[in-house]
């Protein structure tokens, strides 16, 4: 199967389902094609298991389909940079201190907490794994994914201020996550030791750097924008931006996640205002919202089709919907810790805790570092873990948040 027929085939798979679910289910958009696609995922498997044939083609096209380098390495920059041009960057200076908080000591206290419950729980299931291995799973599925969130709180009814601290948190948080889950996948695989050093080096290249590169690819965009007035030319530059700067990323070891989220509010903030025309501005803001919609609908349909490829075992499962509460437990604690100290100098809306535990969803970016994990670490048990709780997230979380804002009281 070529790469244009896995490109071709899941193109018309979104299209199909995208319009079943705007003529028919009437979900949010990305909600809609996810559910859709496992619904389609779980009528295959009951066919095969029935004795009729049609299931094999795709679970060729998905093991055709590198999830962890398609996201990653590709879809992840174009996300990020899309979700980051159209938020406010006064809106996250005026809270830093919140977003700070909780993209750094909070997505360690919740690694820790996942992990150490984690480990707990599947011994009480039979399941035991290695205490480092069940820290790995914390690392991955702490992070809120920024793809899964910033689709979902404007219709949320969330008040600007939470708006801004969950928005930020999410853009932000992935870096850390990542550099944590690589210190945490180092140590497991005999690939370095985690020492204090390690931690400063790997937060300093990856961390730091991915930032001053965005900060550095920002401003030559700018400069570029500012010389022309042609929408074309200058749609061209910040695609040539964002895939040309994660590649230099990589090639430099720095996040590309975050260099892409600090040049997306470069250029959202201060190219938009001082670099473009207002109808440049209108085709760029046009194409990036396009753009984004399709992505994000194909990466949703991606994870509802990787179902087809899951060893779902019961015992499996199990610890997977035991893993939901769990999940949910650290969230509680990582994001309640830094609100109720940060309280003492500023205020926050009424039952902020439970908004951004509620709001806090999981996505694509948990499960690609799960399926990036070598076998030797009981990779299928953890991607399993990973794979209901980012279901759970986005069909029951994203399809609820609305009403748990109504019902905190966040307006």
């Amino acid at each position: 199967m070529s790469l244009f027929t896995v490109f071709a085939i899941l193109i018309t798979a979104t299209a199909l389902f995208a319009y079943l679910n705007e003529r028919y289910l009437r979900l949010p958009g990305t909600i809609g094609v996810m559910a859709a696609a496992m619904v389609s995922s779980l009528l295959l498997i009951a066919a095969a298991r029935a004795g009729v044939g049609g299931v094999e083609w795709a679970r060729l096209l998905l093991e055709r389909v590198d999830f962890d380098d398609l996201l990653m390495k590709g879809m992840l920059s174009f996300l990020l940079f899309a979700g980051a041009l159209h938020v406010n960057l006064e809106d996250l200076v005026a809270r830093r201190w919140g977003i700070l908080s909780l993209a750094t000591a909070g997505i360690a206290i919740s690694t820790a907490l996942v992990g150490t419950a984690t480990w707990l729980m599947l011994r009480f299931v039979g399941l035991e794994i290695p205490f480092l291995h069940a820290l790995l799973f914390g690392a991955l599925i702490s992070p809120t994914d920024p793809i899964a969130v910033l689709g979902l709180l404007k219709r949320a009814g969330t008040p600007k201020s939470l708006e801004a601290i969950i928005t930020g948190e999410s853009l932000f948080n992935d870096g850390v996550g990542v550099v944590i889950f690589l210190l945490l996948l180092g140590w497991v695989t005999g690939g370095h030791d985690v020492t204090i050093g390690e931690v400063a080096r790997l937060l300093a290249v990856e961390v730091a750097g991915g930032i001053l590169l965005g900060l550095a690819l920002g401003y030559v965009a700018f400069l570029l924008l500012k010389g022309v007035n042609n929408y074309m030319v200058e749609t061209l530059v910040t695609l040539a931006l964002v895939a040309g700067g994660y590649s230099l990323a990589g090639a430099l070891h720095t996040s590309g996640p975050l260099a892409m989220v600090v040049a997306g509010l470069f250029i959202g903030n201060r190219g938009r205002l001082f670099a473009m025309s207002d109808h440049t501005r209108e085709h760029l803001d046009n194409f990036w919202k396009l753009l984004d919609e399709i992505l994000n609908a194909v990466l949703f349909v991606l994870i509802g089709l990787e179902i087809l490829v899951l060893d779902l075992e019961p015992a499996y499962l199990v610890a997977g919907l035991l893993a939901i509460p769990v999940v949910l437990g650290a969230r509680v604690l990582s994001v309640g810790l830094p609100i109720k100290t940060l309280e003492r100098f500023r205020s926050y809306p009424p039952r902020t805790v439970t908004m951004m535990t509620w709001g806090g969803l999981r996505g694509g970016i948990s499960i690609a570092l799960a399926l990036s994990l070598p076998a030797s670490i009981g990779r299928d048990l953890i991607v399993v873990m990973t794979y209901v709780v980012v279901v759970f997230s986005i069909l029951v979380q994203g399809l609820t948040v609305g009403r748990v804002a109504r019902w905190a009281s966040v307006k």
